[in-house]
């Protein structure tokens, strides 16, 4: 087993972070597309979101997400774990609560034994029944390359539905998970992070955004979104870009890996950090007394990140209490919306 789970980083093209396509590109797949149309659609693809919203009746709607990803991180039940929370997590960035799921495997059969892909799904399993959601089928190709998600439908009130463009002046920006994991998960993959750190970030990785989700319930929020590929900046600049407002963002109250920050002044980033600058640096001013390791780590692309949560400005810290009450330590407030600059992110 150990010569097997060795191999999935290392077999896997680009591994080091869940690779998505550069920021834009399916923009410009989709651009002038005719598009099928229907009221009951609530959130769909006319506006950059976590997931689509379907309205079913006055009180229910379907909340629909899909997510699959190579390998990360080299135990496959790590792996599976992970990357069912990483798909759970945009239900409930919409506030809604994820109900069933379908498994979508890529499996290299002819050179992987086929224990691994069992324990990968077991992983997936392990973080389905703590969510409570359960699997009702998937689909499964051959692939030179592994790769390994889910699509998930949750549940939601179609007038109590989370979007990332509702901002309000006030509004205090809450991150719950650090950042970082992209680096990290290169650094792995070039054989430089030692093993306490490949299992602490894992765990953070594996953790369900369930919780956090369930505490902001309690709690005036406005919008939200988690913090995935695109990055901190790039997911926050969806937020913020056509909102009316602006978002000033404290580099020194953010959340970071220590290490990560380390090997961001090394150089080591992935090429998803560069994509997700070039795509939305346009929209960020830097403060001169910010790093350039900081920048970096903050368009860092993200796998299974953190919640990005736009709470009252009185009661963001009664929230983060909250959250760190319920062993969410690391949440923290690390901006505000603020009036001007209209539509830009200014990091200080």
């Amino acid at each position: 087993m150990v010569a097997e789970t060795i191999r999935l980083t290392q077999t896997v093209k680009g591994a080091g972070c869940a690779a998505k396509l550069a920021p834009g590109i399916l923009d410009k797949a989709l651009c002038g597309l005719d598009l099928p149309f229907d009221q009951n659609l609530l959130v769909g693809l006319d506006r950059a979101d976590d997931a689509g919203v379907y309205r079913v009746s006055d009180e229910l709607a379907l909340v629909q997400t899909l997510d699959f990803f190579p390998p990360m991180v080299d135990d496959p039940f790590s792996f599976g774990q992970i990357a069912a929370a990483n798909a759970l997590s945009d239900i409930y960035a919409m506030g809604g609560v994820p109900k069933t799921a379908m498994n979508i495997v890529a499996f290299p059969a002819k050179t992987m034994d086929i224990s691994i892909l069992r324990t990968i799904i077991e992983g997936g399993l392990s973080k389905m029944k703590e969510a409570g959601v359960v699997l009702i089928g998937g689909h499964t190709v051959e692939d030179s390359e592994l790769k390994y998600g889910l699509s998930v439908t949750g549940y939601i009130h179609p007038e109590r539905i989370l979007t990332k463009r509702n901002l309000q002046k006030g509004d205090r920006l809450i991150l719950t998970k650090p950042l970082g994991t992209g680096i990290i998960a290169t650094a792995i993959k070039a054989g430089l992070a030692d093993q306490e750190l490949i299992d602490r970030v894992t765990q953070a990785m594996a953790t369900l955004n369930l919780y956090a989700a369930l505490i902001m319930e309690d709690f005036t929020v406005h919008a939200c979104t988690d913090i995935t590929g695109f990055g901190f900046l790039g997911h926050l600049a969806e937020m913020v870009v056509d909102s009316g407002f602006g978002v000033h963002i404290t580099a020194s109250a953010v959340p970071v890996y220590p290490e990560a920050l380390e090997w961001a002044a090394m150089g080591l980033i992935p090429a998803g950090a560069y994509n997700n600058r070039n795509y939305r640096g346009a929209f960020v001013d830097f403060a001169a007394s910010v790093q350039q390791r900081v920048q970096d780590l903050l368009f860092d692309p993200q796998t299974s990140g953190g919640l990005l949560i736009a709470v009252a400005a009185g009661e963001a810290e009664s929230l983060v209490a909250a959250l760190k009450a319920k062993g969410i330590e690391c949440a923290a407030i690390v901006g505000e919306v603020v009036n001007r600059p209209v539509d830009r992110i200014v990091v200080e």
